[in-house]
């Protein structure tokens, strides 16, 4: 198997569904003039939808035939926002970082403990920032409403977003 190829992992914990109130959560921070890519999302998506309202913003999906690992919008946009496949988030990290553009991707925050989540953006020149939250956000299950028993909590992972290195904000769990 070729290993560079591969974006989504066969297993269900990849395809899970970011809830409104988080996406709600990273809106104040997206500048009114950007383009907005969200690279891993259809037009259900709640990134899509929320976004949208506000902003400009290119969707691209695996099941599209838009692999984020050799796709690119061909219009211009301005900042990178989503909720990854946590499966290879190095690869997905090495290439977001890449773009030099503003960006926010939603992961788990068990990967703070891995040396490479700091390598990746050393390494790029990058600075990390965070945007943390008080509570876990319950992911949605594909085809259902059913959220997630969700073990961890999760951070947007920025470089270029945030107006300062670490924000920690209430998670307002209420869907509007």
């Amino acid at each position: 198997m070729d290993s560079q190829k591969v974006l989504y992992s066969s297993k269900r914990n990849d395809e899970n569904y970011t809830p409104k109130y988080a996406v709600k959560s990273v809106l104040e921070y997206i500048k009114p003039e950007w383009v907005i890519w969200c690279p891993f999302d259809t037009e259900e998506s709640e990134f899509v939808k929320e976004i949208s309202k506000t902003n400009k913003v290119i969707y691209s999906h695996i099941k599209y035939g838009q692999d984020f690992y050799n796709y690119e919008p061909k219009e211009h946009w301005d900042c990178l926002i989503s909720n990854p496949p946590f499966t290879n988030k190095r690869k997905i990290f090495e290439r977001a970082l890449s773009f030099n553009k503003p960006m926010a991707l939603l992961m788990s925050n068990t990967w703070l403990n891995d040396k490479y989540s700091k390598w990746v953006f050393y390494e790029s020149g990058r600075n990390m920032q965070l945007l943390m939250f008080d509570k876990r956000i319950e992911y949605l299950s594909p085809n259902s409403d059913i959220k997630n028993k969700i073990t961890f909590s999760s951070s947007y992972y920025c470089s270029d977003f945030l107006q300062k290195g670490i924000i920690l904000k209430k998670l307002e769990k209420v869907e509007i």
